[in-house]
């Protein structure tokens, strides 16, 4: 509505969308300048960039050799940065007698022009590869990255009870738990989410990142002192699709600054999750022995949004040891690493880290840690209440026929027989066994108790009978 009424205004009066917003009172002026500064601006020159002109120029040189480009359009959607610039290090290239131009076909324009290496600018290349292999945009600098990952921590956002509830629909737990992660998502900081196996910790872990909705800016990669660390990550960065904010050639353009900076990706905030397989290497960066560049530590990646450790007190490393390495990080919302030239820097650590368990907190770590987990969240067996209404809706989903009776013959055989507490995901184990052995009979899914035995069998195994006879003796 607010949008709808600026635009109205300013079809009328004419000016910026954003004025417009202001005018009409739907926005502060100081609120719509913190909005906009959190977008990256592109560089106006090659100092504007931070990176000195030669690594920028010996990049550019890499990148044409390792694509087989040919025209300056290409050059810049490669090394994404304005094309003022990529003509800059263009005309250094050529007067460097690095490139040679071979002219234009269809265009007069400057940036379909095609260039072509000459021997120098090959030699020059391969040289510069065998340096260093990195060949992605062009990086931002260290304190660009600070500054963009504290404008963008996960406390700027207000989480509110229908905000959970509305990432959690479909999940049945108590609405405690709503009420105790919600001072713990909006204070940002560290959770211990614990409890039996197979009550969905790692879903409701991965629910309640999902309240988080703001768009943040990740950038290819950082350098520090001379070295690319490679930050983006595909795989859990991703994307959302962006409109440039061009200036003076639309009349709904926001602002009079400069157009996004295409060297960081607009993203969803991240979501990382590791298991058993962490170590302490895994935490720090990873060094590229061939191609002399460095791959950042997933907690890099997760910055700006959840970095999960899941089946805490499972992995290799010991947990004492995992968790002196988080002490200053979680405490001082700071990290540091180190290069293998030796020279440490720091990062700001702003992300939400949840440890999931199912063993028993206290015996993983000593009380002192314990304290510097400030929430601790039990997502413990469902009620029977509960327990019946995942039944409901998974037998729902697969099309087969539920009544009270058969909750009852399965809580019965779970509970007595089995001797097994109920777990949120029996429902759904249960029913996938029944519908199997129903196709492998060649019969419509339905349940009957010799089927319903078979599945509660797959539950647990069998005990031996000696087994049992020690444990009575016992």
């Amino acid at each position: 509505m607010d949008i709808a009424k600026a635009l109205e205004r300013l079809s009328l009066c004419g000016g910026r969308l954003g004025d417009n917003l202001i005018a009409n009172g739907a926005i502060s002026k100081e609120t719509l300048e913190r909005f906009l500064h959190r977008t990256p601006r592109e560089p106006e020159n090659i100092k504007a960039t931070g990176i000195d002109e030669s690594d920028l120029l010996s990049l550019l040189l890499k990148l044409i050799y390792v694509g087989r480009l040919q025209t300056v359009r290409q050059f810049a959607d490669a090394i994404k940065l304005p094309y003022g610039i990529v003509l800059e290090l263009v005309r250094m290239s050529v007067d460097r007698l690095f490139l040679q131009t071979l002219g234009s076909r269809n265009s007069d324009s400057l940036i379909d022009l095609a260039y072509t290496f000459t021997e120098q600018g090959r030699r020059f290349v391969i040289d510069a590869m065998n340096r260093q292999h990195y060949t992605g945009p062009a990086p931002v600098t260290l304190d660009e990255f600070t500054d963009q990952v504290n404008l963008q921590k996960l406390t700027n956002e207000l989480v509110t009870p229908e905000k959970i509830k509305a990432a959690t629909i479909g999940l049945q737990f108590d609405d405690h738990i709503i009420e105790q992660a919600g001072p713990a998502l909006n204070s940002g900081r560290a959770m211990l989410l614990y409890g039996p196996p197979g009550n969905g910790k790692t879903t409701v872990a991965q629910r309640f990142a999902s309240v988080f909705c703001d768009v943040i800016y990740v950038p290819y990669s950082v350098m520090v002192e001379g070295q690319i660390i490679r930050v983006h990550d595909p795989s859990i960065h991703l994307p959302l699709a962006t409109v440039d904010i061009e200036d003076d050639e639309s009349e709904f353009t926001v602002t009079r600054a400069q157009t996004y900076d295409a060297r960081w990706v607009p993203c969803q905030r991240p979501f990382v999750i590791t298991g058993g397989e962490l170590t302490l290497e895994m935490l720090d960066l990873r060094y590229d022995t061939t191609g002399h560049y460095y791959e950042a530590p997933l907690h890099v990646k997760a910055l700006g949004g959840c970095f999960l450790i899941d089946d805490f007190g499972r992995q290799i490393v010991s947990p004492t040891t995992l968790l002196n390495r988080w002490i200053v990080p979680l405490e001082g919302k700071v990290d540091y690493l180190k290069l293998h030239t030796g020279k440490t820097f720091s990062i700001p650590f702003e992300e939400l880290v949840i440890f999931s368990t199912n063993l028993e907190p206290e015996d993983l770590m000593d009380p002192a840690f314990l304290r510097r987990l400030p929430y601790k969240i039990e997502v413990g067996a469902p009620s029977t209440e509960n327990y019946k209404k995942i039944f409901e809706s998974e037998c729902k989903k697969q099309s087969i026929e539920f009544s009270d009776e058969i909750f009852d013959v399965i809580v019965h055989k779970v509970t007595v027989d089995k001797g097994l507490e109920l777990a949120a995901y029996h429902p759904r184990f249960i029913v996938d066994q029944v519908i199997a052995t129903c196709r492998f009979m060649r019969e419509v899914p339905h349940f009957e108790p010799r089927f319903i035995d078979y599945a509660v069998d797959n539950l647990r195994v069998r005990q031996s009978t000696s087994k049992k006879v020690t444990q009575a003796r016992m």
